[in-house]
């Protein structure tokens, strides 16, 4: 038939064999705000890449002023490669908590997704836009940030995709600006061996999709030890380019054993920085970007504005 099935990742994204491409979520779009009456955020959108549809939404604190400039955050958003962007109603709440707590000048990324546009074409847009928001061009970046004090930061895919920026900053040490560090908010690692408690039948079927879905985004993968996958099996991962990482990750997320694991490598690695690692009881994957203003998501926003700015 047709209209046959291909791919099926519920409740994700399914492909069928005439080529339909049918995303099931994030997939809403919200309009940038010139005041968030919650947090007084204010936030507008840039073109990048025009000619790739490469663009981002930049984001300003409430207490901005040119006589001190802020520390810039570039952040990827979640979605498993394949889904959200960042314009969504979610990641426009997350991001304006996540800046009035940090007091940070954020660019959000919004990089291209698979399958139409496979891995690596996310890490290249990803990179191109740290680069852009680094050359202090754009206006609010310009008279308000402070490119000595840069950070990266994501959650699920997109904190892979901040890790990996990480390093490919420590091997080409670009010029002018200085990645101070990365928070990674559940992230999306794997590997061929399971770890820890993904013995257990849910970890399994997670690992079992995730498999899927990293083959699917990325076709040539030979295995989920490829180093942007598995961090674990970098051997240049000593070269991480930053000086401290925070790793959140959830208990009841089946992925958590890759963020403490993350934190095993990095700390024993060779590298100098410093990394801290915490784990939130009771709570499952990327918890604080689904709800950035209840308690615990809150708390842990703080911690990122701690981190930052200390």
């Amino acid at each position: 038939m047709a209209n046959e099935m291909l791919h099926d990742f519920f409740p994700f994204v399914r492909v069928y064999t005439n080529g339909r491409i049918e995303r099931l979520m994030g997939q809403d779009t919200v309009p940038p705000s010139s005041l968030d009456p919650a947090t007084g955020v204010q936030s507008k959108d840039v073109d990048i890449a025009p000619e790739i549809n490469l663009s981002a939404r930049i984001y300003l604190p409430p207490n901005a002023h040119r006589s001190k400039k802020l520390p810039l955050l570039v952040y990827y958003h979640g979605g498993g490669f394949v889904i959200e962007s960042a314009f969504s109603a979610q990641y426009q709440k997350h991001l304006n908590h996540l800046v009035a707590q940090a007091n940070v000048v954020a660019v959000s990324v919004n990089y291209r997704l698979a399958p139409e546009f496979p891995l690596p074409i996310a890490f290249e847009d990803s990179w191109r836009a740290l680069k852009w928001s680094a050359e202090g061009k754009e206006e609010w970046i310009e008279e308000f940030a402070d490119l000595s004090r840069v950070y990266l930061g994501g959650d699920s895919a997109g904190a892979n995709i901040a890790h990996n920026m990480a390093m490919r900053v420590g091997s080409e040490n670009p010029e002018g600006f200085n990645l101070r560090g990365i928070f990674l908010n559940c992230p999306f690692f794997g590997g061929v061996d399971p770890i820890g408690s993904e013995t257990t039948e849910q970890s399994k079927r997670g690992r079992e999709f995730s498999e899927r879905l990293l083959r699917f985004v990325w076709p040539g993968l030979r295995d989920c030890d490829e180093a942007w996958v598995n961090p674990g099996k970098d051997p240049k991962i000593s070269g991480l380019g930053c000086g401290k990482v925070l790793v959140y990750v959830a208990e009841k997320d089946f992925l958590k054993e890759r963020g403490w694991y993350y934190k095993e490598v990095v700390s024993n690695c060779g590298w100098k920085g410093e990394i801290q690692c915490f784990e939130v009881a009771g709570e499952d994957h990327v918890f604080s970007v689904i709800v950035p203003d209840n308690e615990i998501g809150i708390a842990m926003l703080r911690k990122v504005a701690s981190f930052i700015n200390n």
